[in-house]
């Protein structure tokens, strides 16, 4: 299983992830730029997906507006975007296919046809009119296979690579979000607690699907220190930090078994992330959340390619 197949399903899983996580900055984007106030605010909402999603560089090397249909364009199928979900998509379909023989059915058969579908939607410019449907094929695909793997596979190698390649992305998302919510989104330190302030948090928990389910732990408060805590240390939420570093444990351990043993990445894991279990979120703003999730995002970022190295395979 080690070496290409452990490669694929692991690609797979984390390009799925990331399409569908890209979809929902879009989704965002656009309510946002539709109720803004003028056409700068407008341009602003869609420059911060840009930045969210880290296309912002590449994006500016080619565009100098920033108007929605060019930027969610740009970001869904432009072929001069490596990083666009098109292209997310095909990765996540050529893993597949590639490791087909260790999948199954089920799993191929939703990837597969969730690329067929979405290739024919982007074949041409997307509208506005017709972006929710769009947005909303691209994170049924990804649901459709995480549904077949759960259904239909062997809790064995194939099943933790996949697992831990989609909370390795997922982890990394939800992390990179909250960080330019404060650097970007946040005009300046005197907007904190402002009905601007609030309205952003909110932003920020609908780009991860939270929104309903801190409404029902917070009673729709929208605090800022319980939003950061919910979304880095609630354990029962599936998209934080600590639920993510938790399944990449998990799914490890599963590893250890299967092959007998552990690897360097079960200590570096224990080492990195632990911090987690250990820290309050007072002690997260004292610090600093900037420096807090970057360092988060290094160490979940070592702990990747820690077990890309040691079950050999790579990007």
């Amino acid at each position: 299983m080690l070496g290409r197949a452990a490669n694929g399903v692991y690609w797979m899983a984390r390009y799925l992830e990331r399409a569908e996580n890209t979809a929902r900055l879009i989704d965002v984007g656009f309510h946002l730029a539709l109720t803004g106030s003028s056409k700068d605010s407008q341009h602003d909402e869609w420059r911060s997906v840009l930045t969210t999603a880290g296309l912002i560089e590449d994006y500016e090397a080619l565009y100098s507006d920033f108007s929605g249909p060019q930027v969610f364009n740009y970001i869904l199928r432009d072929p001069e975007n490596p990083g666009s979900v098109l292209k997310m998509l095909e990765y996540a379909r050529t893993n597949a296919r590639v490791v087909r023989t260790s999948i199954t059915n089920s799993v191929w058969e939703a990837t597969n046809e969730g690329w067929m579908t979405l290739k024919d939607m982007l074949a041409r410019p997307v509208r506005e009119t017709n972006l929710g449907e769009v947005l909303t094929a691209i994170r049924r695909t990804g649901t459709l296979v995480r549904g077949a793997l759960e259904g239909t596979m062997l809790r064995n190698e194939v099943y933790n690579f996949a697992r831990i390649g989609t909370f390795i992305e997922r982890a990394d998302n939800t992390a990179r979000i909250l960080d330019v919510k404060y650097y970007v989104l946040l005009p300046s330190n005197a907007w904190v607690g402002s009905n601007l302030d609030n309205q952003q948090w909110d932003t920020l928990l609908r780009s991860v699907a939270g929104n309903r389910a801190f409404s029902w732990l917070n009673a729709g408060s929208m605090d800022p220190r319980e939003i950061a805590r919910f979304l880095i240390l609630d354990g029962q939420f599936p998209r934080s930090l600590v639920f993510c570093a938790e399944n990449i444990r998990s799914n490890l351990a599963g590893l250890a078994k299967e092959y007998g043993g552990e690897t360097s990445a079960h200590a570096l894991l224990r080492d990195k992330l632990s911090r987690l279990h250990q820290i309050e979120v007072e002690e997260i703003f004292d610090q600093g959340l900037h420096e807090f999730l970057q360092d988060f995002i290094t160490r979940t970022n070592e702990v990747g390619a820690v077990i890309a190295a040691d079950y050999r395979f790579t990007e």
